[in-house]
Order: structure tokens, then sequence, then C-alpha cells
């Protein structure tokens, strides 16, 4: 049942969103930041994987009061950021994801925090070793193969 709940409030964000956001106009930045991010973490996942990192992303912005752009190029956050700059991610705004990806990030403060249980960090399942501030942590929610904690 969840499961069935989860898909229809993230087709629900996608056809809301999609009609207020298809447009030709010029992506800011900040846009393309958050998109790139969702997208280099979370492309393979389905649209609940890219909704649920999305929402990460908007939790951590309103726990640490920063903008999401702030958040995603915070070093050492979200790997696909180490030592890259915009231009050299910006390839991924060519995949098919990508549509899904932009109106997440065009709508970042708009997303329901609660689809991840207000988790503010997750990792991947397949990690061989847990990253170190999870350990000892009980996970709020798993969603594709990230597993999402509130610390």
């Amino acid at each position: 049942m969840k499961k069935i709940i989860t898909t229809i409030l993230v087709a629900a964000f996608a056809l809301t969103v999609y009609a207020h956001t298809h447009t030709n106009a010029k992506l800011t930045r900040e846009t393309k930041i958050i998109a790139i991010t969702i997208l280099a973490e979370a492309r393979g996942e389905g649209q609940g994987g890219m909704y649920a990192v999305a929402a990460v992303i908007a939790q951590r912005a309103f726990e640490r009061k920063r903008t999401a752009t702030e958040i995603c190029l915070k070093p050492y956050q979200f790997s696909c950021w180490n030592g890259k700059k915009l231009k050299n991610l910006e390839h991924l705004l060519k995949v098919p994801q990508a549509k899904y990806a932009l109106a997440l990030a065009k709508n970042i403060k708009l997303l329901s925090r609660d689809f991840v249980g207000f988790a503010n960090h997750y990792h991947a399942t397949w990690m061989k070793k847990k990253p170190y501030w999870a350990k000892g942590q009980k996970p709020v929610k798993v969603i594709g193969q990230h597993v999402f904690y509130k610390l």
C-alpha cells in the first residue's frame, strides 16, 4: 500500500510541476546545480528515488537555513561536485531524466520532506562499508538503492 501511495505522490507531483514549469526559458545557475545533483545522485533510481534525493536537499536547506544551491555545492556533501565545476557536469541535463530533475529543482521548496521521513542524509545500499556518520544510526526509509537517515 505504501508503494502505491508513494507512486501516486510522485506521479501527481510530476504532472503538477510539469504543467507549471514546462517552458523554454533559460535555466538559472541555481536550477542547473540542483538538477545536476539530483541526476548525478539518483538518475537511475526512477522518479521516486530522484524525488527522495531532492527532498534531502530541501530538508538540509530548511534545517541549515541555506539555499539548496549552497547545500549542493558544500564540499564533500555530494560527491558529484568534488573537484568538479558546473561546465563538467552540464551534459547530465541532456539525459532523459533531466526534465523531471529540472521540475524538482525549480520547485525544491515545495517538495514533501516527509516523503523521506525528514531525512537529511543518505547513502547507497550497495556500499560495502557504511559511511562513518551512519554507524549506529537507524534508517528512517529505504527507497530504491538509497538508505535515508535523520541525523
